[in-house]
């Protein structure tokens, strides 16, 4: 199973969206070095507040570039970093990933995919309506999260546009992904 990355994108403040970069260096057990989310323990304000303790699940998000396609298509129009993930992937259905899948990004990265972002309202503030197409409900009535995974770095090194995603899943029985 393998991607491309379409594009890397980062912010050093509290910014909804994030801009593109030509490269970004994730850092193991960090993040992605100068981000406001990376860091041992979690770093998303809501979370803080709750408990600054909490470790980091949420290093690292990535969101497929199919996502952006078909949202266009419904009017939205979105690029990369503008839901302020730090890697746009292309080819490779990062939702249907278990946990604990390994994500080799280049030649040297290596994200734990965690699981899914769990999208809060600042998403309608961006473009309003967006959160209803992207978290909803399956026949069964079930939350259906299309915005994006999230995942802690194991091994570091750069990151760049055109390089290779190659998933390797996870041994044994297989965990769908749940809000981290």
């Amino acid at each position: 199973m393998n991607g491309i990355v379409a594009a890397v994108s980062s912010s050093g403040e509290y910014t909804f969206t994030k801009p593109v970069r030509q490269s970004i260096t994730l850092r193991a057990g960090h993040g992605v070095e100068g981000d406001v989310h990376a860091g041992v323990t979690v770093k998303h304000r809501s979370r803080v507040a709750q408990d600054p303790t909490q470790p980091n699940l949420r290093q690292v998000h990535l969101i497929q570039q199919e996502l952006f396609d078909e949202l266009r298509a419904e009017g939205f129009d979105l690029a990369p970093g503008d839901l302020g993930e730090n890697v746009t992937t292309r080819g490779l259905d990062l939702l249907a990933l278990p946990e604990g899948t390994l994500l080799h990004l280049g030649d040297q990265a290596v994200v734990e995919v965690t699981g899914l972002r769990n999208p809060c309202l600042q998403i309608d503030a961006f473009r309003s309506g967006l959160l209803k197409r992207v978290v909803g409900r399956d026949d069964a009535g079930r939350v259906v999260r299309r915005a994006g995974i999230m995942g802690v770095v194991v091994e570091g090194g750069p990151v760049r546009a055109g390089d290779t995603v190659r998933a390797e899943l996870p041994v044994g029985p297989h965990k769908a992904l749940d809000r981290v």
